[in-house]
């Protein structure tokens, strides 16, 4: 039996899905330099200094909490230009998640989990966020997958 051929196909395939990863990857670190640059800028550095100063004097809002809706109104006009700006947000897209790709769903989970180490709450709010959000029960479950994979706590 000749599995030169058959090895031959194996090893093509091979090469062809590592490069395709490796370009997936460089645009995840492309990504990772330039995630929430906007937040730098004026119109969205001040209004978030104000928000410091508050969770400064008050502490942090519990995620998806009143008070937490409460702040990020509070933010108006600046999260308009931050969502305006960054593709990682489903406010970013008129129809939400499903504008979104795949990058962005990456980018988005791990912006969930940074966000969700702020403060005394450690969990992500996977839930609170996918039913926010509109996101399909698949996609949820794999995003609780992906954390506990990696060890994250999820409520």
């Amino acid at each position: 039996m000749d599995t030169t051929k058959a090895e031959l196909v194996t090893r093509t395939h091979m090469q062809r899905v590592s490069v395709l990863l490796g370009e997936a990857a460089c645009e995840m670190i492309r990504r990772a330099g330039r995630h929430d640059l906007s937040k730098l800028e004026r119109v969205e550095l001040e209004p978030l200094q104000r928000m410091q100063d508050v969770i400064s004097a008050e502490g942090p809002a519990p995620y998806g909490s009143e008070e937490y809706k409460r702040r990020t109104g509070m933010l108006g006009p600046m999260l308009a230009h931050h969502y305006a700006n960054n593709s990682h947000h489903p406010e970013h897209y008129a129809n939400g998640v499903d504008g979104m790709d795949l990058f962005d769903l990456i980018e988005m989970f791990f912006d969930w989990k940074a966000a969700s180490e702020r403060g005394g709450d450690s969990h992500m709010h996977i839930r609170a966020a996918c039913e926010r959000f509109n996101v399909s029960p698949q996609v949820e479950a794999i995003f609780r997958n992906t954390a506990e994979r990696l060890g994250y706590k999820v409520e």
